[in-house]
């Protein structure tokens, strides 16, 4: 017997999710200055400033004043160090500093464009952008043979160069939350790509049918943008694991869905399906299969009853905007804020769905419990 989970007013436990994020690290804070101000804090500095020394050889009188342990004083800089402790912080520090130098980051407002210097240090095989106004990346991109991770998540970029199909050993490309309206066909030379996020750009109507190209690819995020059928090349990704087409305009999904043998999750909350083709229940290692219940009128009964262990999700999404919480209306400022937001959530929702070992045939109640 397969497990089916119907939940029927998700919006609703979504709200109290946020909501109790929102309390969660307001307690942590409280709690963070109640410590700051505590005696048992200064103690707790003090005892390991002395465990510290001790470890050390650092005789008591570099640590102690009038019988009183001096925590201000840095004694565990200006103490020599043992030539052994010494060659082991050197060697720690000489790998931290050797794998850091090929990794790139990047953050904040004051950011409009990517700095000159960057295009001296084609050796770098990491780029970490995120949270800044650049809207474009520089063609010379295409010098940077060894790039693996590409993350420029919630920046303004509007456009993708055609240069980037230049990165043949890139694995990881994310530029969810951007202005992105289209994709240039050169990304399917990227052939050995193996996730792709594009989530949350909201304006992008369709892929490249040269993705097609993209064999390696297992993980796959299209949320949150105008999509209204699957594209044709993400059906030829034949190791595809990991499929998020949710939050966009889907009516229908094709009936040779099931080419993607090899999904494992499927996720299609917040669209306009009204049925689910028959050629799911082809899929032998779709294990997850998340869809919004408001309009489907016709679900196959080898679907609800399959014998593959398949996790078949129906959620009653209500719009945010009738969720009556105070907490919430201040976290979600925008469409983009709010998809995050919700994003933040299904991550959370799916890891506690996963991590039960057994549910009900048929429920009409969930008490989702999450670790904050």
């Amino acid at each position: 017997m397969g497990h089916q989970v119907i939940i029927f007013d998700f919006s609703v436990i979504r709200g109290l999710w946020e909501t109790r994020v929102k309390k969660n690290k307001e307690r942590q804070r409280k709690e963070k200055e109640r410590l700051e101000q505590s005696a048992l804090e200064r103690i707790k500095q003090e005892w390991n400033l002395i465990l510290e020394c001790r470890k050390k050889g650092i005789p008591q009188s570099k640590y102690l004043k009038n019988g009183f342990v001096d925590i201000n004083e840095k004694n565990l800089d200006t103490h020599e160090k043992a030539p052994q402790l010494k060659k082991s912080h050197a060697l720690s520090d000489g790998v931290n500093k050797e794998q850091n130098k090929f990794i790139f980051q990047l953050s904040g407002e004051q950011w409009t464009e990517l700095p000159d210097s960057l295009k001296e240090q084609i050796y770098l095989k990491e780029w970490h952008v995120y949270n800044t106004l650049i809207q474009t990346i520089p063609a010379y991109i295409a010098l940077f043979q060894d790039l693996r991770v590409l993350e420029l998540s919630k920046n303004q970029i509007n456009h993708l160069p055609a240069e980037i199909g230049c990165l043949k050993n890139l694995k990881v490309l994310n530029v969810s939350f951007n202005n992105l309206k289209a994709v240039p066909p050169e990304l399917g030379d990227c052939e050995n790509l193996e996730k792709l996020d594009l989530s949350g750009n909201m304006e992008i109507t369709e892929l490249p049918f040269e993705l097609s190209n993209l064999k390696q690819l297992t993980y796959m995020d299209v949320s949150a943008n105008k999509f209204h059928s699957i594209p044709i090349c993400v059906l030829r990704m034949s190791n595809l694991q990991w499929l998020d087409i949710s939050s966009n305009s889907l009516k229908d999904l094709p009936e040779d869905i099931d080419r993607l043998d090899e999904l494992q999750t499927l996720l299609l909350q917040k669209n306009k399906l009204t049925y689910l083709p028959r050629a799911l229940v082809n899929m032998p290692k779709l294990s997850l299969l998340v869809v919004s219940g408001d309009d489907l009128v016709e679900v196959p009964t080898a679907i609800c009853e399959s014998t593959t262990g398949l996790k078949f999700v129906s959620l009653k999404d209500s719009p945010v905007e009738t969720i009556v919480c105070e907490d919430t209306e201040e976290i979600i400022e925008s469409e983009r804020e709010r998809e995050q937001v919700e994003k933040e959530f299904m991550k959370a929702y799916i890891e506690d769905l996963r991590e039960r070992e057994s549910t009900p045939s048929y429920t009409t109640k969930v008490m989702l419990s999450l670790q904050l």
